[in-house]
């Protein structure tokens, strides 16, 4: 006879949320200083993460695109794949997915029911019990394979229990500095922790800073290392606002022409070079088996084969709303660059950030030809919407503060004419309150 759960699946996610110390609620108090949970748990549920070939992917930008394509891909080539990724929009099972499909709830509930006696011995933050529920909910479907984005960093990250068939990190910008380190080589060597021996890693952007650190790392390693943008070039022909045409370029010859993708952004260009690097890789190792069939279909049907929400997504048309999660000096920049080349009559810009941000590196960055309306995101970490206002009038960015996100869209929505371009983002808490 099956027990009837003691929880709701609401009540589960009020007891991960507000119970366990999370990052993406109250930011550096729920940081981990090693992997010991981690290990621990995982020790505990049989080592699930040792049942699966994963991908594992860091960088501070890009990870969520290039994950999410790789794993579109994957599937059209047949595979049953996992896919784990943070933080979530609006739903917590966004995290945790098989070929598109959220887990279920009642996986999750049954997962933190029979643990908690578990949980009480070790203690772990919500974190780290996402991470263990992903990876046996991985194992127990027997996924083909996964692909893992770490949180924060990498060399302490919880997913950093993976032995995978391919590490990737994507680019090194500044950003959560006080974790991480506060110069590029001592961000990189925190991402550089993925990289495992004899496994090889692909480094989505060459860049001078952290160039030696990967190469240092791997060769310590004695994994193969290649730079996506070394190897690949891919070309933007024509763009929707929804997708873009890409003529492929590999060692300086033409490998594929008109490849469409379902992204609508010049810096998904990057992300794009290091998705297929690494399938060459692995395709090259006799990893992965796919065709040009597979390739095409998955990077065509992205959104809708993995479920990829939050960038570049456009929500509305007339005016038109687009909302981009990109927080950090390294995302806003070349989403902004795109933005500004939308022809528009005026351009309103809803915004928020957390309060451990640096503005300093931020605001300076958003156009100042533009109508603002700040707001504070629905998070303790949120920053109050008179502190962003009074920090970004003095970059010269005029607006108004409200009290919340919905409100400052519908104030942006209602000053806008049908030609104007209202964008949302500066936090994907932010972009969580309207996608």
């Amino acid at each position: 006879m099956t027990e009837t759960p003691k929880r709701t699946y609401e009540e589960t996610l009020t007891y991960l949320f507000y119970h366990l110390p999370m990052f993406q609620r109250i930011g550096p108090a729920a940081m981990k200083k090693d992997l010991g949970n981690i290990l621990a748990l995982s020790k505990a549920l049989g080592n699930p993460h040792q049942q699966f070939r994963s991908i594992h992917l860091a960088g501070t930008n890009g990870k969520g695109s290039t994950a999410h394509m790789l794993a579109a891909v994957l599937q059209a080539a047949g595979y049953k794949v996992g896919l784990y990724t943070s933080p979530h929009y609006r739903d917590f099972r966004e995290r945790i997915k098989i070929n598109g499909e959220f887990i279920p709830q009642d996986r999750v509930v049954g997962f933190v029911e029979s643990h908690e006696d578990l949980f009480q011995n070790i203690q772990p933050s919500f974190f780290e019990i996402t991470v263990a529920l992903a990876f046996t909910y991985f194992a127990e479907e027997e996924v083909d394979f996964a692909v893992v984005e770490t949180g924060l960093g990498g060399r302490l990250d919880s997913t950093n229990i993976v032995q995978p068939e391919l590490s990737i990190i994507t680019n090194i910008s500044f950003d959560h500095q006080q974790f991480l380190g506060n110069t590029l080589e001592k961000i990189a060597g925190e991402k550089a922790g993925i990289i495992k021996p004899r496994t090889p890693v692909v480094i989505g952007e060459t860049q001078a800073e952290t160039e030696s650190v990967f190469t240092t790392k791997a060769a310590q390693s004695s994994a193969s290392i290649s730079f996506a943008d070394q190897q690949i070039l891919a070309k933007p022909l024509r763009y929707t606002l929804s997708s873009t045409c890409f003529e492929i370029w590999r060692n300086g010859e033409q490998w594929l022409a008109e490849l469409e993708v379902d992204v609508r952004a010049n810096y998904q260009s990057l992300n794009l070079q290091t998705v297929l690097q690494s399938l060459w890789v692995l395709r090259e190792a006799g990893i992965l088996d796919w065709n040009e069939e597979s390739l095409r279909r998955g990077l065509r049907e992205m959104r809708s084969l993995s479920r990829f929400i939050g960038r570049w997504q456009i929500l509305d048309r007339e005016p038109l709303i687009i909302a981009d999660s990109a927080h950090n000096e390294g995302g806003l920049k070349p989403t902004l660059k795109q933005l500004t080349d939308i022809p528009f009559e005026q351009l309103h810009i809803v915004f928020g950030t957390v309060s451990d941000k640096d503005l300093e590196k931020v605001l300076p960055l958003l156009p100042k030809a533009a109508t603002y309306y700040f707001a504070k995101a629905d998070v303790p970490r949120g920053m109050p919407a008179e502190q962003l206002k009074a920090a970004a009038q003095q970059k010269g960015l005029l607006g108004k503060a409200y009290d919340t996100v919905a409100i400052a869209l519908v104030a942006a929505q209602e000053a806008a004419s049908a030609k104007d371009v209202i964008f949302v983002g500066g936090s994907i808490f932010v972009v969580a309150e309207v996608v």
